[in-house]
């Protein structure tokens, strides 16, 4: 009779052993990311929060560049070229600190680099591309706009051309990660032959992007609004190859796609922290982590932590595939972020009263995500996504 095969000792870290997933580029892919966070972040994410700020942005970006974690997905003009995998690992390490540091790179790579990669010109790729990957030129995205966030298409930003071929651009964008500290925007706007795309270098006059302020949420980030009052633009500042709302549509499924690794760093980081404090908490003589109520909080929380890296690491190898359809997507958008935020506001009731504190992550984590819930498509637009997939019917109109 055949012995049975000595079994792995249970890790609580990984109780499904997902990191058997995992090839060993991907585990230095994490590891470089999550030293890096925790050299450069942890130490100061709570003080960074509290004052609202995120100081050294640009000494920040250009240390992300370095270790490849900008543009990291493309190929070529000095991006890493890393696999889909990887990307959402890193994603994962970085919003464990704080979904602030998440947010700069997901639009600097997934959304501004990922525009000019995909959509941009030869030319546009050589003068931008290699500086942003290198973290020298901070980019950032301008769709949303202050009547217009999930309804893109009644967008009100415009773009026409004059006698001498330049364009005039004319409108503002709202809620733009890393608008106040970009060398160059990626703007959308409603031309005569639909929505186009322009690359907009921020010293170009009539641009402005003042900062937002009295944010409860996403404060160890940089968020702005984009003003543009009679822009003016060369011919080749359009992006030449896509029209129409498929381009911007495009770019943010692929950053959506970071949200689903990155949320549940964020969801990790709470569990983490409520674990190790249900083993040293004492009330009632002994340990809180004693307790069946307390243990039935932490297994929900592992189960659907861990439910939730597996369906973002599924996601990913169909990213790696060329199979990810953007309804997928939105699956896992939809179901990690919810779930992130429910496993921070449980974790919040096992701290007690320390869970409001910095001096834990969790409420500064669940406040992020309330932002995170929303931007890139809110809840009710992703169940519609998935339910126009189900039903075949449109629910949208």
């Amino acid at each position: 009779m055949a012995a049975f095969p000595k079994l792995p000792a249970f890790d609580p870290a990984d109780p499904l052993g997902i990191d058997d997933l995992l090839e060993p580029e991907d585990l230095a892919v994490r590891d470089t990311v999550r030293g890096w966070a925790a050299d450069r972040v942890l130490p100061h994410i709570a003080d960074w929060y509290e004052k609202g700020e995120l100081p050294g942005i640009g000494e920040l970006a250009r240390e992300l560049g370095a270790i490849g974690a900008l543009g990291m997905s493309l190929e070529g003009y000095g991006c890493a070229g890393a696999s889909a995998v990887q990307y959402g690992l890193a994603c994962l390490e970085l919003e464990a600190a704080d979904s602030g540091i998440r947010s700069l790179v997901s639009v600097q790579g997934s959304l501004a680099m990922y525009a000019v990669h995909r959509f941009g010109s030869e030319e546009q790729k050589q003068a931008w591309l290699p500086r942003m990957a290198a973290g020298e030129v901070i980019g950032c995205f301008g769709l949303t706009e202050p009547d217009h966030g999930s309804d893109p298409a009644g967008m009100r930003t415009h773009a026409k051309r004059d006698a001498g071929g330049d364009w005039v651009l004319n409108g503002r964008k709202m809620w733009i990660t890393n608008g106040s500290v970009a060398g160059v925007a990626v703007v959308w706007a409603q031309t005569e032959e639909g929505v186009r795309g322009f690359v907009v270098p921020a010293g170009s006059a009539g641009f402005s992007a003042p900062e937002i302020k009295h944010k409860w949420s996403l404060r160890a980030s940089v968020t702005s609004e984009l003003v543009l009052d009679d822009v003016r633009l060369p011919a080749d500042a359009v992006l030449p190859e896509v029209t129409g709302l498929r381009g911007p549509l495009s770019c943010l499924s692929h950053a959506r796609y970071g949200i689903v690794w990155g949320s549940m760093g964020a969801a990790r980081s709470s569990f983490e922290a409520a674990l190790e404090y249900a083993k040293s908490r004492e009330q009632f003589g002994r340990a809180i982590g004693g307790f069946q109520l307390t243990q039935a909080k932490l297994a929900d929380m592992a189960v659907e932590l861990h439910k939730g890296i597996l369906l973002a690491h599924h996601l990913g190898r169909r990213m790696d595939a060329g199979r990810l359809r953007p309804e997928q997507v939105s699956f896992g958008k939809l179901n990690n972020v919810r779930e992130a935020i429910e496993i921070c506001r449980t974790a919040r009731t096992i701290l007690g009263a320390n869970g409001i504190s910095l001096e834990y992550p969790v409420m500064r984590h669940a406040t992020n995500l309330e932002s995170v819930l929303t931007y890139e498509g809110t809840v009710e637009m992703h169940q519609l996504v998935l339910g126009k997939a189900l039903t075949g019917l449109d629910a949208f109109r």
